[in-house]
């Protein structure tokens, strides 16, 4: 059956989302590790205009929270994730590009994830959901492609876990994809980064409202939640910019038994209250669970002979030096793989201090770093 453009045309978007589409690609969707969904859909913004040959799309993978809304648009004024990279004239030009972003199968931002409704229970699915892989992310969002009638992509690009998915991408759907973009990503997780997102797992399913995974909507581990985000906050960002940002500088603890005594600590509680009730508890279990699970190698046998099925013509790999998630050497590793895979590849390693957040942060780098790359392609 042909995918449903379900809110297209006549069929309202939420008003929190206006420029918001999601497609239905109708019928079984196997999952990688096991289990099935009916009736996948998967969330999409979109920027610039399709050329008639259909060559001028460039694919855009989020990281673990992000929605699809990564800058601002006619239907959508308000700013982006992404806001000064993506644009008419800017790093990411859409007045070259069509550029579509995509809400990752898991999220809860209008794909199908966990607290999307099992259509066998009439409930959300919950803990119910089958175990998701980045595969599965990248897999959903080929099928996104494929009903708007877009063969092939001239460029594949995600930060952190949106890296690890474009890098899905390119693997599982080789000669459908020209150049792979790879910003503070890598080809596995490592050791330090599966522990930070283990206890963060943890914080949250100890938290009594997470009621094992079976909370009602809008309610959920709010305290896991939170603890779990100032987890996330620390090893985002690098202890030299703490050091610089903050020092020593006190707080008013406002007599609170051990309260907030120092400003870093007030920074990462506005943090953290910001991002509670704005992200699904279970879609975080998930989404941070498939960055662990994701390894290149598993691809044909160990990491050349996995990388030797893609079919790309060029890549851009960029990393920062305070990253302790995704360490500078994993993005020399996986550059140094693709150029062995027979890949034109370019390799940047930036000095931003602020750790795996430059990306979003450091523009200054960034900026040109993505731009100067994909204005010669």
């Amino acid at each position: 059956m042909k995918p449903q453009l379900t809110v297209h045309g006549t069929a309202p978007a939420p008003a929190a989302f206006p420029a918001r589409r999601i497609v239905t690609l109708p019928g079984r969707f196997a999952m990688r590790l096991g289990g099935e969904l009916q009736d996948v859909q998967v969330a999409y913004e979109s920027w610039g205009r399709l050329n008639a040959a259909k060559d001028n799309v460039l694919l855009i993978f989020t990281g673990l929270s992000p929605s699809a809304h990564a800058a601002s648009s006619g239907e959508d004024p308000t700013p982006g994730w992404w806001e000064e990279m993506l644009g008419p004239d800017k790093s990411i030009n859409t007045d070259r590009f069509h550029v579509i972003c995509v809400n990752s199968l898991g999220s809860c931002f209008g794909s199908t994830g966990p607290s999307s409704l099992d259509p066998r229970s009439g409930k959300s699915f919950g803990p119910g959901f089958p175990t998701l892989t980045l595969e599965d992310v990248a897999t959903a969002s080929h099928g996104l492609l494929k009903s708007l009638g877009i063969p092939r992509v001239r460029c594949v690009l995600g930060p952190s876990m949106g890296g690890m998915s474009a890098l899905a991408y390119a693997l599982l759907f080789p000669g459908e994809v020209d150049v792979l973009v790879s910003l503070s990503s890598a080809t596995h997780s490592e050791p330090f980064a599966i522990a930070v997102r283990s206890l963060q797992r943890e914080l949250i399913r100890s938290d009594g409202t997470w009621a094992g995974g079976h909370y009602s909507s809008g309610e959920g581990p709010k305290e896991g939640m939170r603890l779990a985000r100032k987890l996330g906050m620390i090893s985002y960002r690098s202890a030299r910019e703490w050091a610089e940002r903050f020092g020593r500088e006190r707080a008013n603890a406002g007599g609170e038994p051990f309260g907030a005594e120092f400003e870093v600590e007030n920074y990462l509680e506005s943090r953290a209250q910001a991002f509670v009730g704005a992200f699904d508890a279970n879609s975080y279990l998930y989404l941070s669970r498939a960055m662990d699970l994701f390894d290149v190698a598993e691809h044909g046998g160990g990491l050349d002979k996995a990388l030797k099925r893609l079919k790309l013509q060029q890549a851009l790999v960029v990393g920062v030096e305070t990253d302790i998630l995704f360490p500078l050497h994993q993005q020399h590793e996986l550059a140094e793989a693709l150029t062995r895979a027979g890949v034109v590849t370019q390799y940047l390693p930036l000095p931003s201090k602020q750790g795996h957040d430059s990306f979003l942060v450091d523009m200054e780098r960034f900026r040109p770093a993505v731009g100067e790359f994909l204005a010669q392609l």
